[in-house]
This record gives C-alpha cells, sequence and structure tokens, in this order.
C-alpha cells in the first residue's frame, strides 16, 4: 500500500460517524448476562476483551468469568443502536435509560 493510500485509509476512518448503543456480554458457561453501553458500539469488544486479557476489568463477576470458561464462552452482542442523535446531552440520558430497560429485561448485571 503506498503512503498516501495508507494515510487517506487512516484519515477515512477517523472520520467515520460512532455509533452509540447497548450492548450485551453473555456467558454460555453459567447464563450470566451483563450490560452496558459505549459511544462507539464498533470499538467497545476490543476494549473489553483486551481489559479482560490483561486481568485488569474493574468488573470483577465479568473478569471472573473470562478467567474460569475463557474467551470462547464469553460474547458480546449489540442490543441496541442510538443512530444519528448529535445532541451529547439527549444521547447520554437515552442511553441511560435504555440500559435500565435492558438490564431489567435480561435480569443483566452491570459491565
Amino acid at each position: 500500500m503506498k503512503t498516501e493510500d495508507r494515510k487517506q485509509a487512516i484519515a477515512d476512518y477517523k472520520k467515520r460517524a460512532s455509533v452509540a448503543g447497548v450492548f450485551a456480554i453473555r456467558c454460555r458457561a453459567t447464563g450470566e448476562v451483563w450490560v452496558g453501553q459505549a459511544l462507539d458500539l464498533d470499538k467497545i469488544e476490543n476494549r473489553i476483551w483486551f481489559t479482560l486479557r490483561m486481568g485488569s476489568h474493574r468488573n470483577a463477576e465479568l473478569q471472573r468469568a473470562w478467567s474460569g470458561h475463557g474467551a470462547d464462552n464469553l460474547s458480546l452482542e449489540t442490543l441496541e443502536r442510538i443512530e444519528d442523535e448529535e445532541l451529547a446531552y439527549v444521547r447520554d440520558t437515552l442511553l441511560k435509560e435504555r440500559v435500565q430497560h435492558w438490564r431489567a429485561e435480561l435480569n443483566a448485571f452491570a459491565v
């Protein structure tokens, strides 16, 4: 790949619109579910999996599930996308409401 093409690809990646939303992490071995929110759903799995691999995730129960059952028994899924919301306070309020809804709906823990 040429230097100019690479620079353009990086610039295009940085310009892409991020999509906020609600996600769930499920442990197939135990049936446990954790629900959280992210300002960029495309990046959240890598971020969480990294902290779990390092043994430093702030949620002790999720870290225990990862350490005890392995990465193959955990999966992340998008529950809801919040697109086209430009006002940060509206997006944040909506995210908070939807996370509460999904935690109650799935009897889930917080991430």
